[in-house]
């Protein structure tokens, strides 16, 4: 059995962790960390899982709990896990981190965009960014995984195939993304209040989301050149979901006569059926159907599609997810798989809830 510590297990991230990992016939959770409910009962905090977790809540002392555990998930906001991880706890214990602090190569570029210090950028390079359908390898040699952000997973994986077969143009790409409420964290704040959010929906973190530099970063490797895109996420009234809309130009391939033509959607349509059609949580759904958050809810599957538009030569690229599984948990379980050798599907196959 593969001994787990939970640092954050209270949050919304560390919850849905707790309740994946429940689950998993090869884990134990040996912790459930929490800095706001020490010596509480677990199940006190959520009562959906009485009499299913008998433990109480930790505090995060991460050096004590490298000694008991296998590896340890940090649901953490930003600047934690950078302050007190260091090259000791690395050689005791695996750590999937699902906070920022190791997703951006550029130190600068996450002091800029987060505002913090980094405490522990000489760590950097030792993190693999943990997207799996594209760093699986990677993923399964190092100690150490940046588990991406929610806008970020659903947007790479709708953008990659095209981008990487060099077939829409970088200098062009728009993101139009929205997320349920859950991906704000359950901290109180006064904007994410019923009140504040039922029968509405609004823009925000309007050209400075914190998640910008992570998706450009990602897509860059995919470019091979740098990628810089407008990004604008949405808060809508719903608990869970994300779902992204990405605007492209198409680029003309190049004809034996200086001329080029645009490549058709069933042209584009066989690149992600390449890309994602052996991939367990990737759905490329059939032509004319939009992804939509209640297909994917409860689960860590991704549904992502593409519409052609010939009159402006753009591509609409389309992918809904469950933030707080495919978007947080159930990524970071698929790399925990990954890591410990484990089928990559294992504890993660329920069905998307529905209604």
């Amino acid at each position: 059995m593969i001994r787990a510590g939970i640092i954050g297990a209270t949050g919304y991230a560390g919850g849905e962790l707790v309740r994946l990992l429940l689950g998993h016939k090869d884990v134990e959770i040996k912790w459930y960390g929490s800095r706001s409910y020490i010596e509480q009962e677990y199940a006190s905090v959520y009562r959906n899982l009485f009499q299913i977790v008998d433990d109480v809540c930790r505090d995060d002392n991460m050096k004590e709990l490298a000694e008991q555990v296998d590896v340890i998930f940090t649901a953490t906001p930003q600047g934690f896990l950078a302050s007190v991880l260091d090259e000791e706890l690395l050689k005791k214990v695996k750590v999937v981190d699902l906070s920022a602090d190791y997703r951006i190569s550029d130190v600068s570029v996450y002091e800029q965009w987060y505002q913090i210090p980094h405490r522990s950028p000489q760590l950097i390079d030792q993190a693999v960014y943990g997207l799996c359908e594209i760093n699986r390898d990677r993923i399964r040699k190092t100690r150490l995984v940046a588990n991406p952000g929610c806008y970020p997973t659903c947007s790479i994986l709708s953008i990659w195939p095209l981008l990487k077969e060099g077939l829409i143009d970088p200098d062009t790409i728009i993101i139009d993304a929205k997320s349920g409420t859950s991906g704000a964290g359950r901290g109180a704040k006064v904007q994410n209040l019923f009140c504040e959010v039922n029968e509405n929906i609004k823009a925000y973190g309007v050209a400075s989301h914190r998640h910008t530099p992570e998706i450009e970063e990602q897509l860059s490797r995919a470019a091979g050149r740098p990628v810089i895109l407008n990004f604008t996420p949405h808060l809508v009234p719903m608990n869970r979901g994300i779902l992204v809309t990405a605007y492209a130009s198409l680029k003309e391939a190049a004809g034996p006569e200086g001329g080029g033509s645009l490549p058709s959607e069933a042209q584009l349509r066989e690149v992600y059926e390449r890309y994602y059609g052996k991939e367990r949580f990737v759905r490329f759904l059939p032509a004319g159907i939009c992804p939509e958050t209640r297909w994917v809810e409860g689960s860590n599957y991704v549904d992502v599609n593409i519409a052609v538009d010939p009159r402006t030569k753009r591509v609409i690229m389309m992918g809904a997810m469950d933030n707080l599984v495919k978007g947080a948990a159930g990524q970071a379980v698929q790399n925990m798989n990954l890591l410990f050798g484990l089928p990559e599907e294992e504890g993660l196959m329920m069905p998307p809830l529905f209604p």
